[in-house]
């Protein structure tokens, strides 16, 4: 039976309890935006009552909490209505308004994860923090199975059941899922999102990156790690793409440690050594650099853009190309090539190291397992979730 219309309730307030009734409507308003009142969820409930109504809404925001839970109440929806007058949204309002907006949205933040109806980050999927409609619509669908699971007394291993719910094809998408759904969402924006030279440059591989790359074998970095169980003399090897490789799994990938004179496996250099999945996708997360200034970023995401159709570019040209398409975007270099061409040796550096690559003073070239690293790393930075800028 669904729920009551809201004109309805609202004529049924005014005549039981006038005085609530204009800040019911004002509460009931915000939390719908004109939707049915059978499509809110307890997630809608809680960022209503916990985050929305301390921060935009005008009042006394306890008497418009307790004017909805009585709404709520008539509208035969009282787990909702208990939530308007918790302690915990009590609690909540009380901090915003004594030790102001950082404390309250902490504690919101916390309270909501206690909820269970959060879904939380999978290994498929981390959630943005600005959602696109489909991963807004996908964390809403999460959220209301969760919630549902709760309700019925089967709460389960919450990840599980995102990632099922993810991951499975639905009837109500035409047989589609919402990983596939939220995946092509961000795609698209990567694609679009920057200037034209760069939108050019990577539009021919919004199709391309849909589909997960299956991992490769990494030979020169399994060699190392192996070599490394026995403990590795730091003088082993000292050619400077040996030394490259040693300084990458050490300082980039944290799988050496020092030792003396020597360098020892650690633990994670152990795991990446078992698990080869786990080796490509360290390998690959490291070529667009995504922890680095944001130009260095766009100059290695533009060379990995030129040279993922394993094209044969020499040093200059390559320089060349990347400072066209980032200029486009709006950077302008203070010295010259010299902004990005750090970045890019340092890139180059990388993939000859692992022999993702054939390079010299001439030409840059990538083989062909350096090709499928190349459009990997590229699609781990296209699908990675949308964050504020601090």
């Amino acid at each position: 039976m669904s729920a009551p219309d809201v004109a309805a309730l609202l004529a049924e307030l005014e005549r039981s309890e006038p005085d609530l009734a204009d800040e019911a409507r004002t509460a009931v308003e915000w939390l719908t935006g004109g939707e049915p009142l059978e499509t809110v969820t307890q997630l809608d409930v809680c960022e209503f009552l916990w985050y929305t109504l301390p921060l935009k809404v005008g009042g006394d925001h306890e008497r418009l909490a307790r004017s909805l839970g009585k709404l709520l109440e008539l509208g035969g929806m009282p787990r909702y209505a208990a939530l308007c007058t918790s302690q915990t949204t009590k609690k909540i309002l009380y901090t915003y308004a004594r030790d102001g907006e950082d404390a309250g949205t902490t504690f919101y933040q916390r309270a909501l994860e206690r909820t269970g109806v959060l879904p939380p980050n999978v290994a498929e999927l981390q959630w943005s923090m600005i959602m696109g409609p489909e991963e807004l619509g996908a964390h809403v669908a999460c959220s209301a199975a969760l919630e549902l699971a709760i309700v019925s007394g089967e709460p389960g291993d919450r990840h599980a059941l995102t990632r099922r719910w993810l991951t499975e094809p639905r009837t109500e998408l035409g047989g589609d899922s919402w990983l596939h759904r939220v995946h092509g969402e961000r795609l698209n924006r990567w694609v679009l999102g920057r200037g034209p030279a760069r939108r050019e440059l990577a539009q021919p591989f919004e199709v391309r990156l849909h589909a997960p790359i299956s991992p490769q074998p990494l030979p020169a970095l399994h060699g190392l790690l192996s070599l490394s169980l026995e403990g590795l003399p730091m003088r082993l090897a000292p050619s400077p793409q040996a030394l490259r490789l040693r300084d990458l799994a050490e300082r980039e990938l944290g799988a050496l440690s020092r030792d003396g004179a020597r360098l020892s496996i650690t633990e994670n250099g152990r795991r990446l050594l078992e698990d080869p999945q786990a080796m490509w996708e360290a390998v690959t997360r490291l070529l667009v650099g995504t922890g680095g200034h944001e130009l260095d970023v766009a100059a290695r995401e533009a060379a990995l853009l030129l040279l993922a159709d394993c094209t044969l570019m020499s040093p200059a040209e390559l320089n060349e190309r990347v400072g066209e398409v980032v200029g486009a975007e709006g950077w302008h270099p203070t010295s010259g090539p010299d902004d990005i061409a750090g970045s890019l040796a340092d890139l180059v550096a990388q993939l000859t190291a692992l022999d993702l690559a054939f390079s010299d003073d001439l030409a840059i070239r990538l083989t062909r397992t350096g090709q499928l690293a190349a459009l990997s790393s590229l699609r781990t930075h296209a699908l990675r979730p949308r964050q504020y800028v601090a």
